[in-house]
């Protein structure tokens, strides 16, 4: 079957000419033949991921235009202004996918608004909202290396796609023929009909005034005399974070210069990760020389965001998602409560594979901390709850462990550009009194105990990998451990059953142990991972962290 369609692709007058040397480059390769053509890429609600290259299970120009005629199929049974917003980041076949989207939907009679310029994942989520679209896309692999590339698809609120309606599109998707099943007009053709427009600056605009609006405590930073150093990682936060940071008075920026513009081959670091340090490097290194109060880094996509924090002794400290979200967290709601600008009755929302110590600081503030699956949507979807109630404005802050951050309603995934400004604040403000985010974090520390929060992964690469991670989660099911490290298992906590957890199925296992401790098993839905979530509580960070190994070690056996 798959040799079938191999024979199929190359003999096809539409393919281009990159992807026909590499199937020419292919011939008599059963095993690269069938890692191309064996299997689709998966369209689900994080829409697709893939590598680049030719075939159905890549990233190419007719499995973006496959996919986009499951989306024109389900937007037409919709109703409303049937239009949908696109933006892409800096990846590699970024724009050409975007505009390939907005061919396919026009062909199909809907109107677009895409970007004129590649912008980031809010942006996308910003404009859907705005333009009152039935639908959003966004090409972007996030942080995944240069090889890859994706497409996200958004709902009407500017949330990812639900699973009702992303099993619409993937049902529509397995009736188009990837290569000739969807309609398409060129991109001059839609633009020339009125049918594809660009997203204005009204709305560019909007989605700024709407981040400023957000600001703590307003024109602190004209006058703390903030120095950072910031990377966009060669993605699409440069535009949108030096724009609002220069608004609320930040203007000592040096920006690294091999990660300024974008490049969608990421030559710095091998993933373009604010998680890792690799992808910090280069952004520490000039931190030093430059004496930077703080280093800051946005994914490709800009919707994470991570920081180093200069220490007293003059180095710098990488902070974790973890203690980022809770050091936000804190900030606001004490920054809110000074201004007298905390609503009623305030609610934040985090994962459920995030920190125990934000639920802590909630308490503290009076803030209902609510719990939700990992996946942005889900915090979205608590926004979209509120809003439903007429109580939007209750919402004062949602994150994950992984970087993610969002205060207010105006878009419904992370957004770094939020992110940026709100670290930066926190940082002016906790200079302005002599103190640092490292002293405040300390504090939180000696006031709440000393939290760890670590994540290990482990690869599964191959047509099989999925198989073997599907293995692993039936074994743990099938096969419960009663301790892990000789630390007696108190309750697990099994997301593939609701009526259990009040929450939608999820695959994920969270094993609570007697003292405390939390591990959480989780495949990645976007990457062939395993992730495993280590909370340990300590007197100190050694005790924290020598807990953190004993458990981990007595799961690596399980994942090999």
């Amino acid at each position: 079957m798959y040799q079938e369609m191999y024979k199929r692709w190359l003999e096809a007058e539409l393919i281009d000419c990159d992807l026909r040397s590499e199937l020419l480059g292919i011939e008599g390769d059963d095993e690269a033949i069938k890692d191309r053509f064996a299997v689709s890429l998966q369209f689900g609600t994080a829409g697709l991921r893939g590598t680049l290259g030719a075939g159905t299970n890549r990233m190419n120009i007719w499995v973006v235009r496959q996919a986009t005629q499951g989306v024109a199929d389900w937007v037409k049974t919709q109703g409303g202004t049937q239009t949908v917003a696109i933006s892409y980041d800096s990846r590699l076949k970024g724009y050409t996918f975007a505009k390939d989207a907005a061919g396919v939907l026009a062909a199909n009679g809907i109107n677009v608004r895409i970007y004129d310029e590649l912008m980031p994942v809010p942006a996308l989520s910003f404009a859907t909202r705005y333009y009152s679209c039935n639908a959003g896309i966004m090409v972007t692999a996030s942080h995944n290396p240069a090889k890859y590339n994706g497409y996200k698809a958004y709902g009407p609120d500017g949330c990812q796609m639900t699973d009702d309606a992303a099993a619409v599109v993937y049902d529509a998707i397995q009736k188009t023929d990837v290569l000739t099943g969807a309609k398409y007009m060129p991109f001059a053709e839609g633009v020339e009909k009125g049918l594809i427009r660009f997203v204005g600056e009204d709305c560019k605009k909007a989605l700024y005034e709407a981040i400023e609006a957000r600001q703590v405590r307003p024109g602190l930073c004209k006058t703390a005399g903030l120095k950072l150093v910031y990377s966009p990682l060669n993605g699409t936060g440069l535009v949108p974070v030096t724009h609002v940071l220069n608004d609320m008075g930040i203007t000592d920026i040096t920006i690294v210069p091999e990660q300024e513009y974008p490049n969608g081959y990421f030559t710095t670091c091998p993933y373009p990760n604010p998680e890792i340090f690799q992808a910090l490097e280069k952004g520490l290194t000039l931190a030093q020389e430059v004496g930077a109060d703080l280093m800051l880094a946005t994914d490709p996509d800009a919707d994470r965001v991570g920081i180093a924090m200069k220490c007293p002794d003059g180095s710098y400290e990488l902070v974790s998602g973890n203690e980022m979200g809770v050091l936000l967290l804190d900030y606001i709601c004490a920054g809110r409560i000074e201004k007298g600008t905390m609503p009623k009755d305030p609610v934040a929302v985090m994962s459920i594979v995030s920190t125990p110590l934000a639920d802590q600081v909630a308490k503290h503030y009076g803030v209902e901390m609510r719990h939700t699956l990992t996946g942005f949507k889900w915090i979205g979807d608590q926004i979209a709850q509120l809003e439903a109630a007429g109580e939007v404005d209750r919402f004062i802050f949602g994150f994950e462990e992984s970087y993610g951050y969002l205060a207010g309603p105006y878009v419904r995934d992370k957004d770094a550009i939020i992110g940026s400004m709100l670290i930066c604040e926190m940082a002016a403000y906790y200079r302005s009194i002599g103190s640092s985010i490292k002293q405040r974090l300390e504090e939180i520390y000696a006031q709440y105990g000393r939290y760890l929060n670590k994540v290990d992964s482990f690869e599964f690469p191959g047509l099989s990998g999925m198989d073997k991670m599907a293995g692993i989660m039936a074994g743990l099911r099938e096969n419960p451990p009663a301790e892990i490290a000789g630390r007696k298992i108190v309750k697990c906590t099994d997301y593939t059953k609701p009526e259990e957890t009040g929450l939608p199925k999820a695959n994920v296992l969270i094993y609570s142990l007697e003292d405390g401790a939390t591990v959480v098993v989780r495949p990645s839905g976007t990457e062939p991972k395993i992730k495993g979530y280590y909370t340990t509580l300590g007197r100190d960070l050694a005790e924290a962290q020598k807990e953190k190994d004993e458990l981990a070690a007595a799961l690596k056996p399980i994942f090999s």
